[in-house]
């Protein structure tokens, strides 16, 4: 099981940054390389303390709650004001790393946050919420293990069944069905519930069938790694067909209104 944290005395002053580590012991067969676009043998490393108590640091909701209260403190939050963070958790295959790791912890700690900030608006009637959401190609969710092949073969089943969604439309979704919407959708821990699409038992079926017989010769075939590769590079500002990347850039444009 994962540390206990209610004891721990850790100093955390200064630069601090998190660290996968998972809870139970287990072995991933298939990590995607995001680069090279092939899968690896990887073991992941036993749990510490250390590692939770910094990764609850980074990810958890202790700035969320602080940017609230300071919102709170300096009167400028209206009645009835709404704040939800982000967050995703996956099904059977991510639950490892995103339920029982050490990033499981943060997520744990977000939902502390929501029922402190809950608490501290209450006279605002003021509302906070975390919102579980669909994997998507992120910096961070590219070096997360599995995730790049996870998204891959869920790219594949949700454009196969006309369920994708960018993250533009999903958040959009997210405002219009559920933080504004008549109706709100909650999963079981109470959290904004807009990842039902990815999350329904035929989908993740057929990502675990894809999971269990694919190879580096199989990738293309039975994911959408491709799309996956192309999201990642228009992080970056790579992989536009517009864009003509073998033209000189000025470095040094002017804008206008820009004040030195």
């Amino acid at each position: 099981p994962m540390p206990d944290l209610s004891n721990a005395e850790i100093s955390i002053e200064g630069e601090y940054g998190f660290c996968i580590v998972c809870g139970e012991s287990f072995h991933w067969e298939q990590l995607t390389n995001t680069e090279a676009g092939s899968y690896c043998d990887n073991d992941a490393p036993g749990d510490w303390v250390t590692e939770t108590v910094l990764t609850v640091a980074v990810m958890g909701g202790e700035d969320w709650q602080m940017w609230i209260d300071a919102l709170d403190e300096a009167g400028v939050l209206a009645d009835g004001a709404k704040t939800t963070a982000y967050t995703y958790i996956g099904k059977e295959l991510t639950w490892p790393i995103y339920g029982h790791a050490t990033i499981g912890k943060a997520k744990e700690d977000l939902d502390r946050a929501t029922v402190a900030i809950k608490e501290s608006t209450s006279a605002l009637n003021g509302e906070a919420y975390v919102s579980s959401l669909n994997a998507v190609v992120t910096q961070a969710s590219s070096a997360i293990p599995i995730m790049p092949l996870y998204i891959s073969a869920l790219f594949k089943v949700m454009k196969a069944d006309g369920t994708y969604e960018g993250t533009i439309e999903q958040i959009h979704a997210l405002f219009t069905e559920n933080l504004y919407g008549d109706s709100p959708r909650f999963d079981d821990g109470g959290h904004l519930f807009q990842n039902y699409k990815e999350l329904e038992d035929d989908v993740q079926a057929r990502i675990q069938t894809v999971w269990d017989s694919v190879t580096t010769a199989t990738i293309d075939e039975l994911t959408d790694y491709v799309g996956y590769h192309n999201e990642f590079l228009r992080l970056f500002g790579f992989g536009i067909d517009s864009v003509d990347y073998e033209q000189d850039v000025d470095a040094v444009a002017p804008i206008a209104n820009m004040i030195d």
